[in-house]
């Protein structure tokens, strides 16, 4: 972070940098990488996880790194932080800030399902507005993802539905939730770069422009590498800026996520850990699963399986060893849209 970053923020209020971001855009391998690269400085994570497994909060739990540890990594899972402002947000926010070593910067990874606004304005509660101020709303967008339109509908299409038969809905709630973190954002990180064309990249580029009714600096990523003085300190004090943020849900008393559905499959110790990611392929692409997180046991093997999948791309590695005493199996959170036929497809990962 620069000097004059530092010096514009607003005196005695710590910083704090909300990261919103479509499920499975990077948003957890971001935050590792400002992790990595803090340079002293001291940081503490609030992880809002949707689903009641916490992948992204023990991932970022075993980093190991000085500048924030384990106690400052704080996971409020299975809800909406702002749906839950007074009951969850606001005592993690007061358990951070009661610590005798304060941090000197706050990051929030929000589910991939959340509204940012919503949150933004939650720190005009008292208590909050004295104390903290929204450095800056930062939104990963998985390029890839994009450039294939599963998160970006054609507008001219959905124009043409509605002169069609103006009786109904044509809304797509999960287009409506990606516009809204790039309204609100003041930076955008395209990430995912090398898995996209330069064509693509500039169609995305372009699309996302439009989208935004103000200036908003878009920068390409590849695995959120990125340099963290460029995320940190931006000063925007987006609590203050909120008219220049538009949303869908503007003059709503509240919102729910009832679009969407998530559940916990619990499964064996896998005998052929690849043969498994196929059929994880499979069973994604048949039933239209939007996210598949978790850790599996591997049969015979000390080590525990990372399994990330965003719609039919996965990854896997081993993250650490199994701990002494620590339950084993496999575990899996699955992400999709209201109406997930929960036993066909357990039955198919069975």
């Amino acid at each position: 972070m620069s000097q004059s970053s530092v010096s514009s923020l607003p005196p005695g209020k710590i910083p704090v940098t909300i990261i919103t971001g479509f499920l499975g855009a990077g948003k957890t391998t971001l935050i590792r990488h400002i992790l990595d690269n803090a340079q002293g400085r001291r940081l503490a994570l609030i992880i809002n996880e949707f689903g009641d497994l916490g992948i992204d909060a023990e991932i970022l739990k075993g980093c190991g790194i000085e500048t924030c540890p384990e106690e400052n990594i704080v996971e409020l899972a299975n809800g909406c932080l702002c749906c839950t402002v007074a009951d969850d947000f606001v005592p993690a926010i007061e358990a951070l800030l009661g610590r005798d070593t304060k941090p000197e910067h706050i990051i929030i990874e929000t589910s991939g399902l959340a509204l940012p606004k919503p949150l933004v304005k939650a720190f005009d509660w008292p208590g909050l507005r004295t104390r903290l101020t929204v450095d800056g709303v930062i939104a990963v967008i998985d390029g890839a993802a994009v450039a294939d339109g599963r998160f970006a509908d054609d507008p001219l299409k959905l124009a043409e539905q509605r002169a069609a038969d103006p009786s109904l809905d044509h809304d797509n709630p999960l287009e409506e939730v990606y516009e809204d973190q790039l309204l609100c954002a003041d930076l955008i990180l395209l990430n995912k770069i090398d898995l996209m064309t330069d064509a693509e990249q500039a169609a995305v580029t372009g699309a996302i422009t439009q989208t935004i009714p103000r200036a908003v600096k878009i920068l390409c990523t590849q695995e959120g590498r990125i340099d963290p003085r460029l995320l940190l300190g931006l000063a925007a004090a987006a609590e203050d800026d909120l008219a220049a943020r538009p949303s869908h849900h503007d003059g709503e008393e509240g919102h729910d996520h009832d679009d969407f559905d998530s559940f916990i499959l619990t499964l064996p110790a896998l005998a052929d850990p690849t043969a498994f990611i196929g059929r994880l392929i499979t069973v994604a692409e048949a039933f239209d699963i939007i996210r598949i997180k978790g850790f599996a046991e591997v049969a015979g093997k000390p080590m525990r399986l990372l399994v990330q999948g965003v719609g039919t791309r996965f990854q896997q590695r081993f993250d650490r060893a199994w701990r002494p005493g620590e339950p084993r199996g496999t575990r899996l959170v699955v992400i999709g849209q209201k109406g997930l036929d929960q036993t066909a497809i357990a039955a198919a990962l069975r």
